[in-house]
């Protein structure tokens, strides 16, 4: 099956959105020495944050494009899935644990009410040699949507030094048609707590944003790091 254009079909969110039942987290008062973001160079990844600690050290935050495609669950209700993936890359001389959750709820779309959307985390591992595979190299991917449509989903890694980790994100609704703009995604830190941005956003380029939702999505275990006061 073809990748769905997900320019042409992303199709669904301006995600001013809320999710039903999360609550607002109590962040860290500690703070990276440093944050920037840029546009990576690479062709399948979109964004790139650098937090680099009091000593130079660096976590890198990568995240991917967008490939989208359609799916029909067991029930044969139809959705619209979109395949993302994060890279995380330790550069300091201590191990990170990280630790990802979401809920079975839906996050609601706020201008189409009644109409939901739901992120999942397939148990893959995604490195840089499955980049330009299809579906970024996810396998098994209808069985496990199958399983986990109405579960929680969640992730917990152990990044040690000088090494990397990736993981894929899917995104399921089943509006497959209507919003003027593209889909992007991202994986950020602040403090200890992590954030999956979703952004609806249109071109051509440079892309102008329509709307953005930062999700409270887990955290990432920074004890081990020298952080200003």
């Amino acid at each position: 099956m073809k990748h769905i254009h997900v320019y042409t079909l992303l199709f669904m969110f301006v995600f001013c959105t809320s999710c039903r039942g999360q609550n607002k987290p109590n962040l860290s008062k500690e703070k990276i020495k440093s944050e920037t973001k840029e546009v990576s160079t690479s062709r399948w990844s979109d964004t790139k944050y650098e937090y680099t600690d009091s000593v130079g050290k660096r976590l890198i935050i990568q995240n991917g494009f967008p490939r989208g495609e359609r799916y029909t669950d067991p029930n044969g209700k139809e959705y619209l899935k979109v395949i993302f993936w994060t890279r995380l890359i330790n550069e300091t001389d201590n191990p990170l644990e990280l630790k990802i959750d979401f809920p079975a709820d839906s996050f609601e779309v706020p201008w189409l009410p009644g109409k939901y959307y739901k992120i999942l985390l397939p148990p893959d591992t995604m490195t840089i040699d499955k980049e330009p595979l299809y579906d970024y190299g996810l396998t098994g991917l209808k069985s496990f949507l199958d399983a986990g449509i109405h579960k929680p989903s969640s992730l917990q890694r152990t990044i040690n030094p000088k090494e990397s980790n990736g993981f894929y994100v899917v995104i399921l609704s089943r509006i497959t048609e209507g919003a003027p703009g593209a889909l992007r995604t991202g994986l950020s830190l602040k403090g200890q707590d992590l954030f999956y941005r979703v952004s609806l956003v249109k071109g051509p380029s440079p892309l102008s944003l329509i709307s953005e939702k930062e999700i409270h999505c887990g955290s990432i275990n920074l004890k081990n790091l020298i952080l200003p006061k």
